[in-house]
């Protein structure tokens, strides 16, 4: 959909960002907090160090149980770094942040924030974009869609929409205007009040 190019934008524009997807790449890479307990719990998994990703993907590809037992694994930890990169921000008393969060709605995540802006695509433009990643096939595609609450419920559930597909410097525009919109808003969730 262009989450990551979108959470990239509001970087830029000074709002630090929360990458979940980049969270997870960390704890599985080389040294990484989760590589002993996937390795525990997926022999063969793991290989120089680091999860194979794909050979990860393929042990918990459509098996429900699985997945769950390597969301189990990951979550808390995703969590645990959550948590602290929001205690230096509200330290340092950061007016804004974003959390990119896959499965925001699924999660029910949305509960814990002041505004969602859900990044959308036209599906012709989101299936191009993925199936150019490495090892993905339209089985998989379709089995990723699944898991997911359709795009039109997302979009009707959030505060805030950015479409892509339609240009950089549109996208750009429409996440300038949201930055002018929420900084003027009273959080419920944000700022927090750091602990002494």
């Amino acid at each position: 959909m262009g989450k990551s190019t979108a959470a990239a934008d509001f970087h830029r524009l000074g709002v630090p960002v929360h990458d979940s997807d980049a969270c997870v790449h960390a704890l599985m890479a080389k040294g990484g907090a989760a590589v002993d307990a996937v390795a525990q719990a997926f022999p063969g998994v793991v290989s120089g160090g680091s999860v194979d990703r794909q050979k990860l993907g393929a042990a918990v590809f459509g098996d429900a149980d699985e997945l769950r037992r390597l969301e189990a694994i990951i979550h808390p930890l995703v969590g645990a770094r959550k948590h602290a990169f929001l205690a230096v921000m509200a330290r340092r008393r950061v007016p804004v942040v974003v959390l990119d969060v896959p499965l925001l709605f699924e999660t029910g995540g949305e509960a814990r924030c002041d505004a969602v802006v859900t990044v959308t695509a036209a599906a012709f433009v989101q299936a191009q974009r993925v199936l150019q990643r490495p090892a993905m096939t339209s089985e998989k595609f379709q089995h990723i869609l699944a898991q997911q609450m359709p795009d039109w419920e997302k979009c009707q559930r959030s505060d805030f929409i950015v479409q892509t597909g339609l240009g950089r410097l549109v996208s750009l525009k429409r996440i300038r205007n949201i930055l002018k919109i929420v900084q003027s808003w009273q959080g419920t969730h944000w700022p927090s009040r750091p602990r002494r």
